[in-house]
């Protein structure tokens, strides 16, 4: 693993399949992340304005770069339905050198 590439999982929830799809795709095709997983059927609860709420999302978990996350959020801003959505980075602290030099060949190349 390089020791000046800092490697991000970025997680987001979507309200819905085709918003979750459509950022995943986007963000791979961009080279934005090299890796999108969604998760299906995230039971969410949380507080908006003022009360407790609920939801059935669709999470992304995205691999990308420090490097790269600014055109990556400002993306999902663009294509999010929701007014406030959860971009959340999240250090890679370690993992194995061939996948992460992989994130790294897949990201920020366009």
């Amino acid at each position: 693993m390089s020791k000046k590439t800092q490697y991000l999982l970025v997680l987001c929830t979507c309200p819905g399949s085709v918003s979750a799809k459509n950022i995943a795709k986007f963000a791979v095709d961009e080279n934005l992340a090299a890796c999108v997983n969604i998760v299906s059927d995230v039971q969410s609860y949380f507080r908006w304005l003022k009360k407790t709420d609920k939801a059935n999302e669709h999470l992304l978990i995205m691999k990308t770069t420090a490097d790269v996350y600014p055109r990556l959020e400002k993306m999902i801003l663009d294509m999010h339905p929701n007014e406030l959505p959860e971009i959340i980075a999240v250090p890679i602290h370690s993992g194995f050198d061939a996948y992460l030099n992989w994130i790294s060949d897949n990201t920020g190349k366009k």
